[in-house]
């Protein structure tokens, strides 16, 4: 067992306590950072989705940055860096997709379960 000497016991608890806070306050913005996400669904039954590429290739044209497009049931979602990134996707989508694709953002876009067996573009 080491022994500290020299080191006043009491001060102990005190070093952990800081060094717990320390860690809390690097990781606590990650954790309660919420994700910025945009899906884009099929408003009338018969019409296929978007290439998720093409897609990638016009967001990126337009100076939007996109962590990935993910296939998702009957949906593509998108993820993005933060808010403003969804936000100025969202411009481009409406005014980029034809009459018939819903553009939707927010929490719920995201809590469609993700098909295992289709691909993600990242």
């Amino acid at each position: 067992m080491i022994k500290l000497r020299g080191f006043p016991k009491r001060i102990l608890p005190w070093v952990f306590a800081g060094a717990l806070a320390v860690l809390a306050v690097i990781f606590a913005p990650s954790l309660l950072q919420h994700e910025a996400v945009v899906q884009i669904r099929v408003a009338h039954s018969g019409t296929n989705l978007p290439d998720g590429f093409y897609l990638y290739q016009q967001l990126t044209a337009q100076g939007v940055r996109i962590k990935s497009i993910t296939p998702s049931g009957d949906a593509l979602v998108i993820h993005f860096e933060n808010e403003e990134q969804s936000l100025a996707a969202q411009k481009v989508l409406r005014r980029l997709l034809p009459q018939g694709f819903v553009v939707a953002s927010g929490p719920q876009a995201s809590q469609q379960v993700p098909d295992a067996n289709r691909p993600t573009y990242s």
